[in-house]
Formats: C-alpha cells, structure tokens, sequence
C-alpha cells in the first residue's frame, strides 16, 4: 500500500514547490486578465468569434486534462511520476505562449486559424506540465496539515505571480514594444515564459515524490474513472470548482472592460488586480493556520458567503467610488486567497479517500479531473461575457451604450456573487472531515505494516 508520510518537510523543499506556481501563473493570468482583450482590441477579432474560440478551445483542453493524468500516473522514471513533466513540458509551453500572442499578417479567417490553433496548442501544454504539478503536492506528504501548509505556500507564490504579471504586463507591452502593441505582447509572453522555465526546473531539482501506488496495482484508465464517479467527495469538489471558476473568472475578465469603459480610467486595472492578488496572498498565507482551528469544509462555506456579499455589493459601487471599488476587491482577494489552497489540499485528501476505499491511487487522474472542471468553468464565464456582450451590442474601442455599460456591471457583481452563493450550497453535500481523514491515514499506515 502507499506511504504515508506524517514527518514534516523541509523548508527548502516547501518554498521549492510552491515557487513553481508563479512560474504557471506567468500564464494562467496573462490568459485570465488578458488574452480576450489582446484577441479583440490588438488581435483584431470581434468579440463575440473570440469569446466562442475560448470556449471551444478550453472545452477540447478540459477532456485532455485526464488523459495527461492517466499518462502521468503510468509514468515510471528515476525521478518520479510527476516532476520530470515539469522539464519536458517548460520549453514547449514557453513556444506556445509566444506563438499564441503573436499577430500574423493574416486576413480575418487566417487570423482566426491561428488563434485556435496557437491558443490549443499553448492550453495542451500547460496542462501537460500544471496536472503533473498539481499530482505532485499529493505525493511529497501524506499529511493533510502538511498539504494545507505546501498548498497554502504555493498559493502565496501564485499570487504574488498573479500580482507581478498584471502589475507588470502593460508596462513591458509598453516597453518592449516602443508603440507597437503586437510586437510588445510577443516580446512579453517570451521573458514570462523564459522566467517560468527556469522556476520549473527550480522545483524539480529539489522536490522528491515518497508516497506511490501499491507494487501491484493493474487498474485501467476506465478503471479509474469509475472509482471517481463513486468518490463522493471528490464529485463535490469537482462542481465547486466549476463554480467557484466561473465566479472568478466573470470577474477577471471584465475587470478591464470595467475600468475602460465604465470608470473611464483604464490605467487602474495595474493597480487593481494586483490588490486583489496582494490581499489573496495574505489569506493563502494563513490557510494553515484557519485549518488547525476550522474544519476546511465550514471554513470553505464561510468564506464563499462573505465573497457573495462583497461581489453583491459592487453593484452597488458609483464609476467614481474608486476608494470603494479598491476596498471590496481587497476584501475579496483576502477572502478568496485561502480557497485554492483548502481546494487543492482537499483534492490529495479525495485521492488518500479512493485508496482507502477501493485499495487502488490515481493521484494525477484526481487532480486532472478536477482541473477539468475549472477550465469547464472558465470556458462557461467567457461563453457568458461573449454572449452578454453580443446582444448588449458592444463595440472595442468606442463608446459603449447604456445596455453594454450595464452589462459590464453586473459581470462585476451580482452575477458572481449568485455563483458564490452556489458554491456554497454545494458544500453541503461533502463528507470527508477531520475524523474520517484520521481514521482513513491510521488505516491505510496499518495496512503498509500488514
């Protein structure tokens, strides 16, 4: 049976994991807060093919998401299952990146096949090195404090990478560019992507995998599909993914619209979404600390209907409230910080639960599925943005009408909050807590003595 570790890691080992996750953020947030307003107001395709592209592409991605975990729980190296991906897969997504964010001289239907194929292309690799990193956290420890603690580190890297990138990127666009918008947004994806390869290659030298799979487990990919279909808490945790990603996401993606359009001060956006990341660091960083004291499921309900109530009352917010507008999303970033922590740590938790119960582990196919669900979510939000958009008739670059103004609006408040609001009755329905998970590592430790 798999080892479980209950000895603390090292703190060089600790940083050297979580430190990887600003490397994937150099992506993840380019694409979040970015790439649709890169595809309409730089690429040069209207909103509506671009929204759609997005989400066709994200579906397609979603479904390779538990084949790389099918393939990454059947790899066998001297290094491990899952932290050799993190130095084949670096270069190839750093090309991708680039390619994705370069405008080619194309017509409107050339340009369009280009954004689909450079934008899957980029979305397959990163999935082909984040799945295997997202496994590895289940495999260094079998502690479930442990796994809060590297989990609610990585976080606290994510968003201090979250922050740098949406702090930074206008100005290197700006920079590298001299004027020229396409080249600076292809120069720029190049130096994230060169940054995150060497922070990858950081976290595979000094991480190490210690718990494995029994000798003699034979199950097959359907296999272990089934054994999550009947793994009740991780089904929980697959949902409020998807809605807690949509909630983000509706969020993210407009807040650019949000400052150009509505507010009429589109510089603040390098100011107002790293406060978001700064506040949601803070609150990673004290997810340990929250789980010693709170159950993560009470503490994830908690935390969902305070960000319900914040994203509510933005609606609320007048265009020239901005000290307000940079309270709530402080407060929310706070809020939410602790999510992907407690989500992430709780993931491992399901994969210890499948074995306990059906004898069988499949760490990277538990991680992949869940990812699955967040790409499904993000896909849903920019379907929704694009459909919004569309029939409130906006038009890049020029004056919105008072139904686009509106529009914008809600996708900033009531709309994620009636998300939030989901993600919390979703809640109800998960049954692994403190009790059990002790009960379920005392069991499977005696069946490795046995």
């Amino acid at each position: 049976m798999a080892i479980v570790l209950t000895s603390p890691l090292s703190w060089r080992e600790k940083f050297s994991y979580g430190i990887a996750d600003m490397g994937f953020n150099f992506y993840w947030t380019n694409i979040a807060t970015f790439l649709l307003f890169f595809y309409t107001d730089v690429f040069g395709i209207s909103a509506a093919a671009a929204a759609s592209m997005l989400f066709l592409i994200k579906i397609v991605n979603a479904f390779t998401d538990p084949l790389i975990g099918a393939l990454a729980d059947r790899t066998k190296t001297r290094y491990g299952k899952f932290r050799p991906y993190l130095v084949w897969m670096a270069v190839p997504l750093a090309a991708a990146a680039v390619l994705t964010y370069t405008t080619p001289n194309l017509g409107h239907d050339g340009k369009l096949a280009w954004a689909y194929g450079s934008y899957l292309l980029m979305m397959v690799c990163y999935t082909g090195t984040n799945i295997p990193y997202n496994a590895l956290s289940g495999v260094m420890s079998g502690d479930p404090q442990e796994r809060s603690t590297i989990n609610g580190l990585r976080f606290i890297f994510a968003f201090a990478g979250s922050t740098l990138v949406t702090a930074a990127t206008p100005c290197m666009v700006r920079l590298l560019g001299a004027g020229d918008d396409k080249h600076g947004w292809q120069l720029t994806m190049l130096a994230w992507g060169m940054a995150a390869t060497a922070l990858f290659v950081l976290t595979f030298v000094n991480t190490r995998e210690r718990i494995a799979p029994p000798a003699t487990q034979q199950s097959k990919v359907a296999q272990d599909i089934r054994d999550l279909a009947q793994n009740r808490p991780w089904i929980v945790l697959f949902f409020l993914a998807l809605i807690i990603m949509i909630s983000i996401t509706l969020r993210t993606s407009t807040a650019a619209y949000y400052f150009k359009y509505y507010v009429g001060r589109p510089a603040l956006l390098a100011s107002f979404v790293p406060a978001y990341m700064v506040a949601a660091a803070a609150g990673a960083s004290l997810t340990p600390l929250m789980t010693r004291f709170v159950d993560k499921k009470l503490l994830l309900m908690i935390l969902m209907s305070v960000t319900a109530i914040l994203s509510g009352a933005f609606f609320f917010v007048d265009k020239e409230q901005v000290a307000l507008m940079y309270a709530l999303q402080i407060a929310l970033g706070f809020v939410l910080g602790p999510k992907s922590p407690l989500a992430f740590s709780m993931y491992a938790d399901t994969a210890d639960y499948n074995e306990w119960r059906t004898g069988r582990r499949a760490t990277a196919m538990t991680f992949a599925a869940a990812t699955f669900s967040q790409k499904l979510g993000t896909a849903l939000a920019v379907a929704v943005i694009g459909a919004l958009f569309t029939t409130l008739g906006y038009v890049p670059n020029a004056a919105q009408s008072s139904g686009s103004q509106a529009g914008i609006v809600w996708l900033m408040s009531l709309i994620p909050a009636f998300f939030a609001l989901l993600a919390v009755g979703v809640m109800f329905f998960y049954n692994l807590d403190k009790q059990l998970l002790v009960r379920i590592q005392s069991e499977l430790a005696a069946r490795k003595g046995a």
